[in-house]
Parts: C-alpha cells; structure tokens; sequence
C-alpha cells in the first residue's frame, strides 16, 4: 500500500510540475491572437456539439426503455383483443344452456374458466359495469333507458364485456345507461 501512496504522490508532483510550466509560458503575441480566438470558438462549438449529442443521447435511452416496456405490457394487444370474442361466445354459451349438469355444460365452463385464467395472466382484467355511473373512457352506450328506479347515468345492462389491458382499456363496455324520467 505504501508503494501505490509514493506512486501516486509523484505522479500528482509531476502533473503540478507541467501545470507550472504551462503557466510560466508568455503571453500570446499579437499575431497569434486571430489563431487563438478560432480554436477557442472551435472548441466551444465542439463541447456544444458534445453537449447535445450527450443529451440526445440520454434521451434515446429513455425512449428505448419506454419502448420496450410498452412492447412488455402490451405486445400481445391484437392476439387477445382476438380471443375476446371466443370467450364471449363461451359465457353465453353457458347463459343460455337450461341443463347445467350436464356434462357438456361442465366442460363448457371448464374450458371458460381455462381460458379466463389465461386472459388474466397476461394482463386482462374485465370491467365492472352494471349498477355503476356511466364513464365515456370505458363504456360505449349503446341504448339510453327511461327508469324512474335507477339513477341517471346508471349502467343497466351490459351488452358485452369490456376489458383492460394491464390499466389501459383493450374494448369498451356495450352498456344500456338509465335515463331518469320525473
């Protein structure tokens, strides 16, 4: 350890010694003075070009993990924005049969719950709707509904599911929304 602390203390001496040197040097000669002022605005524009090119950069970085974060979450967006009809299908399927154990039925409900898990590990989370208050960001109206029993803008009756995709809305709700009558 002794060793390195000496090296450093006489490579520190030397640099303080060409520092002086540099120093000791005269003062530019007045022809010299055009030259001078080129290479400083040089550099300046060089260390400008440094500085943009450094934050540029920085920000393709950021862009980059963005973009491959969105390509995470959500790259699977058109395959399962697919498969949504397949399991609205499956659920009135299952709504409409009168048997339910029947073993047809069963199987019928095992393959939705199958298939619900699997739209669930990728991110897909259905929307609650019926009994809420309308909201234009995650419901379509498809039928306003007089009623004096519900509240206005209250969701009646869903048509077909809305879902989200980890937080962002893949479909829509198709809902009825009530319409107060006085």
């Amino acid at each position: 350890m002794m060793r390195g602390k000496k090296r450093e203390d006489k490579e520190k001496i030397r640099e303080d010694e060409e520092t002086e040197q540099i120093m000791k040097k005269e003062e530019p000669q007045p022809e010299q003075l055009p030259e001078l002022e080129a290479a400083r605005k040089e550099c300046a524009e060089n260390y400008d070009k440094y500085l943009r090119l450094a934050a540029e950069f920085e920000n393709y970085k950021k862009r980059v993990q963005k973009d491959r974060t969105e390509l995470l979450n959500y790259g699977n967006e058109k395959l399962l924005r697919d498969i949504l009809p397949v399991m609205d299908a499956l659920e009135r399927a299952l709504n409409l049969s009168e048997d339910t154990e029947n073993t047809f039925f069963q199987g019928l409900k095992l393959i939705k719950e199958q298939l619900q898990s699997v739209l669930e590990k990728n991110g897909i989370t259905a929307i609650d709707s019926v009994g809420r208050t309308f909201d234009p960001n995650i419901h379509e109206a498809m039928l306003q509904i007089d009623s004096a029993e519900h509240n206005q803008n209250e969701i009646v009756e869903e048509f077909e599911k809305g879902y989200l995709l980890n937080g962002r809305l893949l479909r829509p709700a198709k809902v009825s929304v009530a319409r107060q009558v006085q």
